[in-house]
């Protein structure tokens, strides 16, 4: 679908209105990897720039181990934005699948079903927990405090304490590798956005309704940790990335592989000019117009010539990072069960997440007498998680399978272990200050150079968020201004319109508004 911006854009173009201009992009992921298919479909010169030797799609990339296939972590493909849903059509027409949503909690020996169902939480948690919960929850909403600063807070006004702490503590402290108190609300704020428990419970007494798929009404309306149905292609997420970097060569464009982008340097000419370092270690320099980032926020500030405000280095220095490794489990026999992946509640696990891969796509499994697991588990690169061998690695999360009754002894036969360093950024209680002390730095001293995506705007997101920051980003190079502040993207992937924090309602980015700016 070609939107009305885009095609006031290529008329500019037609008429010599824009001037031909080189953009470079750091990072072949999903918001790299869409500024450079939009800007380079609108006939402007873009150079991406991955450190990888093999794969595109950063975290949304796919693996690949003996013929089979596997996310580093699971990616629905569902958006509240009709553009993002058009563009992903656009890279992949023909394998999207329509896939359904099947997913659980394990707590206690036993399996919850989520999105909730009533009647298998009371039966799990017998009538008597069942009653603590519910008035657990009536005293946290008795409790008027404003103060909800932290996640903790956050989650037990919204559940109850004693929800908070059967489904959300053990699972979140995996996750972040901290007390749910040092973590900010506004992680819980974004990620499960609109949600309640008094929602949930609604949710669970209505009979299962279908997610209104992209263009359908009341798809706005959904929350989506709820959502029950969802795209996806059918070699994994990778497929549809792998497209979109073969149209930006077919546009023109050009991406290195296996290039490491070294200093960043602002020269008297107003260009960036860039210092690239291959995989043989040889270097080389390029000048660009402008400069997209999707790099880590705090290496990218590091990097720059000239330096920064102390200020601003210092608030780059201490962002922070949690790092995340995927140990693929092959098996000689079938799906034990049907989920899409499991969260596992349990602190005596080191697991916190599984998936199971054929249940995303048949496809990513070459042989369906066969089986494979995602076993994740979030650690730093410090740990001694990270640092153990791939053996030990494989032969742990083997052991954890076997001890929640998904696979019996002999069953796993291979496995293969990657590592994701700096998969999420970190949202402790100084996040927000110092992304702002960075964010006023860049814009002062900075111009041409723009920051987009998860790690180069600090900001854990969905890949909806990261395409719109991208989207945007593209409509301001070409328009010449800044019609966007890619800041204002919620995690919906709503543009937030300026003044309307205070109360006004998210709309999507509007493609007139792009048309009349420019």
């Amino acid at each position: 679908m070609q939107h009305l911006a885009w095609s006031c854009f290529f008329f500019m173009l037609k008429q010599g209105q824009l001037k031909k201009i080189k953009i470079g992009v750091i990072g072949a992921g999903p918001a790299g990897l869409v500024a450079g298919y939009l800007l380079s479909k609108a006939g402007l010169d873009v150079e991406v720039w991955e450190t990888d030797q093999r794969y595109v799609g950063g975290i949304s990339r796919t693996e690949v181990y003996k013929g089979f296939r596997f996310d580093i972590g699971g990616h629905r493909f569902f958006s509240k934005s009709p553009e993002v849903e058009d563009l992903w059509s656009e890279i992949l027409p023909d394998d999207l699948l329509q896939r359904d949503r099947l997913s659980r909690i394990f707590y206690r020996g036993k399996f919850y079903a989520y999105p909730l169902d009533l009647a298998e939480v009371v039966g799990n948690l017998g009538g008597r927990e069942s009653l603590l919960s519910v008035a657990s929850y009536l005293k946290a909403k008795l409790n008027l405090s404003p103060r909800l600063d932290n996640l903790e807070d956050w989650v037990t006004r919204k559940f109850g304490g004693r929800l908070y702490r059967m489904f959300f503590k053990s699972y979140t402290e995996k996750v972040w590798g901290m007390p749910c108190r040092d973590i900010s609300a506004d992680w819980a704020a974004q990620r499960i956005k609109g949600l309640s428990l008094t929602k949930a419970v609604r949710r669970a007494l209505r009979p299962r309704r279908s997610t209104p798929k992209a263009g359908e009404a009341g798809r706005a309306d959904v929350i989506k940790t709820l959502i029950t149905s969802f795209r996806y292609p059918r070699h994994g997420p990778g497929m549809l990335w792998e497209a979109a970097a073969a149209k930006i060569r077919a546009q023109g464009g050009s991406i290195h592989m296996g290039t490491r982008v070294g200093a960043l340097k602002r020269a008297d000419s107003g260009r960036w000019r860039v210092t690239l370092v291959a995989a043989d270690g040889s270097e080389r320099q390029q000048e660009v117009d402008q400069l997209i980032s999707s790099a880590p926020l705090g290496w990218l500030v590091r990097n720059l010539e000239p330096g920064l405000p102390p200020a601003a280095l210092a608030a780059a220095g201490a962002l922070r990072y949690r790092d995340f490794l995927t140990v693929a489990l092959i098996l000689k026999t079938p799906s034990s069960f049907p989920d899409n992946w499991i969260y596992i509640h349990d602190p005596q696990l080191k697991v916190g997440r599984i998936q199971n891969f054929a249940s995303w796509s048949p496809e990513m499994v070459p042989d369906p007498t066969m089986a494979c697991y995602g076993m994740e588990y979030f650690c730093n690169q410090t740990d001694h998680l990270w640092s153990s061998s791939d053996a030990e690695l494989i032969q742990m999360a083997t052991q954890e399978l076997l001890s929640l009754g998904l696979a019996q002894e002999g069953d796993v036969i291979d496995g293969a272990v990657v590592r994701q360093p700096k998969a999420y950024p970190v949202y402790d209680d100084l996040y927000t200050e110092r992304r702002t002390i960075i964010r006023a730095a860049l814009s002062e001293h900075c111009p041409g150079l723009h920051v987009v995506g998860r790690n180069g705007m600090h900001q854990y997101n969905n890949q909806d968020h990261s395409m719109m920051t991208a989207m945007l980003t593209a409509r301001n190079i070409l328009a010449g201004e800044q019609l966007y502040d890619v800041w204002q993207v919620n995690q919906d992937a709503e543009y937030i319109e300026a003044g309307s924090a205070g109360g006004g309602s998210p709309s999507s980015a509007s493609p007139a508004a792009a048309c009349r700016g420019a």
